[in-house]
């Protein structure tokens, strides 16, 4: 009767996705806001929805991003692209809950009693850390192994975010280079003065939609997909430290404890343990 129970508790810790409404909201904001001030000056959206300076912003904006990146982070980077504007709403709490559940557990019939539930876990980090903790591994390997995985997220995460941090520092140089063009078209024409004006206006378009694209688009997407990995690295280090609790035998109430550390604003941070000293190097000195 408990086994059901359990795998519910599972389900419903996996959570489920829904849109990120500062993501969405922030964006038409973002644009709403630009847009309202051209209109409150005399503005017509018309002045600034120009195909050809978007064709060049655009195109040389992820040509440049092409040629920085190596394919396959690029690839991973393109698949992000849904996690900025939807989030998981996974409960850390929740996970807590479960991995105390595997302390009463371990602690009433023993560790190996854990191994049917370790099969049922849905999310891979805690499952493998799990197993391996069933498996009798020591502690210690289990953290280097946990370990290296979480450094090895961060990593890929940070390579992903920087590939959308790169497209926010070519936008804006892409779309000087798109206001020289309409330039050039410009100059053609000096002796119609109308035309030039209204060439003039349509150059600086591409301008404003580097810098846009850029500071509304490019560069706050970097920012929310290390948001996204930080959290998720938060939730892993807390899932690696139940599972190193219950394979050192530590009482239910102590984990707990320990773990309830991770739900306030500023937990306790595990970067040092992440960069250990080498064997028989000491460390920096202070000062």
């Amino acid at each position: 009767m408990a086994e059901p129970k359990a795998g519910a508790k599972a389900a419903k810790s996996k959570g489920s996705t829904k849109p990120d409404l500062a993501t969405i909201g922030g964006l038409l904001l973002a644009v709403g806001g630009i847009a309202g001030g051209l209109l409150m000056d005399g503005g017509k959206v018309q002045d600034v929805a120009q195909v050809s300076a978007a064709i060049i912003v655009l195109g040389g904006t992820i040509g440049a991003v092409m040629i920085t990146t190596p394919l396959s982070v690029l690839i991973r980077a393109g698949k992000q692209l849904g996690n900025v504007f939807f989030s998981k709403t996974e409960s850390v709490s929740d996970k807590v809950d479960e991995i105390i559940e595997f302390a009463t557990q371990a602690r009433k019939n023993g560790i190996v009693s854990l191994e049917s539930r370790a099969a049922s876990i849905q999310d891979p980090f805690l499952k493998k850390a799990l197993e391996l903790a069933v498996d009798g591994i020591e502690p210690a390997k289990i953290r280097d192994i946990m370990e290296l995985e979480i450094e090895l997220f961060e990593q890929n995460a940070e390579a992903e975010a920087k590939v959308y941090e790169a497209a926010g520092g070519y936008a804006p140089t892409i779309g000087i280079i798109g206001a020289v063009l309409g330039l050039i078209q410009v100059m053609k024409n000096l002796a119609n003065i109308d035309e030039v004006g209204r060439g003039i206006a349509v150059a600086f378009v591409a301008t404003v939609y580097g810098v846009a694209s850029a500071n509304i688009f490019f560069l706050p997407m970097a920012s929310k997909l290390k948001a996204r990995a930080h959290d998720l690295v938060r939730t892993r280090e807390l899932m690696l430290e139940g599972i190193l609790g219950i394979a050192e035998g530590i009482n239910q109430k102590l984990i707990k404890i320990k773990l309830e550390a991770y739900l306030e604003k500023n937990p306790p941070s595990k970067k040092a343990k992440k960069s250990p000293q080498p064997a028989g190097e000491p460390a920096a000195a202070e000062g």
